[in-house]
């Protein structure tokens, strides 16, 4: 009998519960879905890795395939359609608390997100005129870059940059291992003789762009030109493993010449130009060999005195009649010339190179019976319209030499309708 208080609960240690709860632990289910973060999850699906990728495994990832169904959709907005607060809407708004309600379903939700994941993996890139367009599709080598930026009051209005590489490089570093960044390599002019080239590396393409626009305009160089259109004369040109023959050309020709180099002239304002690249074609060592050409050309003044001869001209326009376009201050005399003296101007253009030039195979055709006949009935008709043409350049007229002596033999000419209808009137 207790006499003092109620009895207790526990009147001796319960000697298995304290063992068991000594004995139990907490066990947590652990694994990557839980330790990495979505993002990381899903760029474990969507990529590959840098050893994939040199391994061929990046062509299996088809960016096609990959949808990501989280865009289009906002957390507390669903198929339900309930307004929560605090979610997707506000807890007060204005000075009453906003409740939790149920709003009509949206019907056209669903096929919304349908549309948008069917546009997901296709890319639509802009489409380009045919001017604004490279040397290969969308691709930049080729394309326009515009004026470059004003430095403080000078502007570069009249001024053009076309882009002549853009690529990648790499470069390893003993703190981040391989630095990928991109290397863009412009030229720019004011299609009135005056050009520059640069480079430019940046981390982005537009950064890279920007910086060799804005440095080409700072190394610009004067480009000597014949009446605006060609060069002043044929030279060769060489820079490392790169070597190029250019001839001077006639208005119409055009441009006949490398990519790199057709770019360059249209920049600097050359339209017409014929040159032949020989050894490497790297873009760099093309554009390097070609402006050191340009800016070797020497005036025909320069060319007399360096070779201490008078400098004669014979085209065809003229019936090759000698014409001295220079004299130099003293000129040789006829014992002091040597006999390896280069006299012909071509020669001494091309730094005494002598170009072989194939030999023009007849046609096929020329071989054939046909052909033989052909030729019997055209003897009689050959020369005549040299003759006809010189008969106009000298009277005037097509007539024969006796037209003085007889002035009957005159070519006879039947009248215009018109007058056959006044006399018809009259």
């Amino acid at each position: 009998i207790r006499k003092y208080g109620p009895a207790p609960l526990l009147t001796r240690p319960d000697t298995l519960a304290q063992a068991r709860l000594l004995t139990t632990s907490a066990v947590l289910n652990t694994n990557f879905f839980n330790k990495l973060p979505a993002s990381h999850l899903w760029e474990s699906i969507t990529t590959v890795s840098n050893a994939g990728k040199k391994r061929g495994r990046a062509k299996t990832v088809s960016k096609k395939n990959i949808k990501d169904l989280n865009k289009g959709q906002i957390i507390g907005v669903g198929k339900a359609n309930i307004v929560w607060p605090g979610l997707s809407a506000p807890i007060i708004r204005g000075k009453e608390l906003v409740e939790q309600v149920q709003l009509p379903e949206d019907p056209d939700r669903e096929q919304k997100l349908i549309a948008l994941r069917n546009t997901m993996g296709f890319r639509k890139f802009a489409k380009l005129t045919p001017l604004e367009r490279g040397w290969s599709g969308s691709k930049m080598p080729g394309r326009s870059l515009g004026p470059p930026d004003p430095i403080g009051d000078e502007t570069f209005t009249d001024f053009d940059t076309r882009v002549l590489a853009l690529k990648t490089i790499v470069i390893m570093k003993g703190n981040f291992g391989r630095k990928r960044r991109l290397s863009a390599f412009v030229v720019t002019g004011n299609k009135q003789g005056l050009g520059g080239f640069a480079m430019g590396k940046a981390l982005e393409g537009r950064v890279a762009l920007r910086k060799a626009k804005n440095r080409s305009a700072q190394k610009l160089m004067h480009i000597r030109l014949f009446e605006n259109h060609t060069v002043c004369h044929n030279f060769f040109t060489q820079f490392g493993a790169t070597k190029i023959y250019v001839w001077q050309k006639p208005e119409g020709y055009g441009l006949r010449c490398h990519r790199a180099i057709k770019t360059i002239c249209e920049v600097i304002g050359i339209k017409n130009l014929y040159a032949k690249v020989e050894g490497s074609t790297n873009v760099n060592c093309v554009v390097k060999a070609f402006f050191l050409g340009l800016i070797r050309q020497k005036s025909p003044e320069e060319m007399a005195e360096e070779k201490g001869l008078h400098l004669v001209q014979f085209c065809k326009e003229n019936n090759y009649f000698p014409k001295v376009v220079a004299s130099p201050s003293e000129c040789k005399k006829a014992e002091d010339i040597s006999k390896d003296e280069i006299l012909d101007f071509n020669r001494y253009c091309f730094q005494g190179k002598v170009i072989l030039q194939k030999k023009k195979y007849a046609p096929f055709y020329t071989k054939l019976p046909s052909y033989y006949t052909y030729v019997v009935k055209q003897e009689k008709l050959r020369n005549q319209p040299e003759v006809r043409k010189n008969l106009i350049a000298e009277y005037g007229e097509v007539r024969s030499f006796l037209a003085d002596k007889y002035p009957e033999c005159k070519q006879t000419r039947p009248p215009k309708k018109e007058q056959q209808t006044e006399d018809e009137v009259e």
